[in-house]
């Protein structure tokens, strides 16, 4: 009875330890989205270059385009940037910049400054539609189909190893 005492406390602590271990071995970047493999959600938001414009989800449809959330003021946005604007020169995919919570003035200067990868930008000066896609902060990048169906959420700054291994080769895959 007096070994069972010890061996129980032994036990618990090995069963901590493992989750512990598991939850080490996670990628943080890696939050499943509830909105992979559902339609992306619909908005519509004055363009960036021209506040009198709107941009919807419909102007994409029926095209495999990719969302990417970004703002002026972010400085993982600026380590992805030079990605973004070599993707958009090497593959002819539609590329939406939603500028996020950012001064309109600043985003467009930003993108003077450092190019312009975007089809066209999106002005989410409240955040609201960030919200409606579950972004957690910028940058964020999505891709959707030609149903308009969400197929990809990166989380973060993107890395030309996961431009080479998962956006690309399923941007290849869903223009095919």
């Amino acid at each position: 009875m007096k070994r069972w005492q010890f061996l129980l406390p032994l036990a618990g602590f090995v069963v901590l330890l493992g989750f512990l271990g598991v939850g080490l071995g996670l990628n943080p970047r890696e939050v499943p989205s509830p909105l992979i493999g559902k339609p992306a959600p619909e908005f519509s938001l004055p363009r960036l270059d021209n506040a009198a414009q709107t941009i919807t989800r419909q102007d994409m449809a029926g095209k495999v385009w990719v969302l990417n959330v970004w703002a002026s003021w972010c400085q993982p946005c600026l380590e992805e940037h030079p990605l973004l604007v070599d993707l958009a020169r090497r593959n002819p995919v539609t590329m939406v910049g939603l500028n996020y919570k950012d001064k309109p003035a600043d985003a467009i200067a930003w993108l003077g400054r450092h190019g312009n990868p975007y089809t066209a930008s999106a002005s989410d000066l409240k955040g609201l539609v960030g919200i409606d896609y579950g972004v957690y902060g910028v940058p964020e990048t999505f891709v959707i189909d030609r149903q308009g169906v969400i197929r990809f959420k990166h989380i973060g700054p993107l890395t030309p190893q996961v431009l080479r291994e998962e956006l690309e080769p399923l941007l290849k895959e869903l223009n095919a």
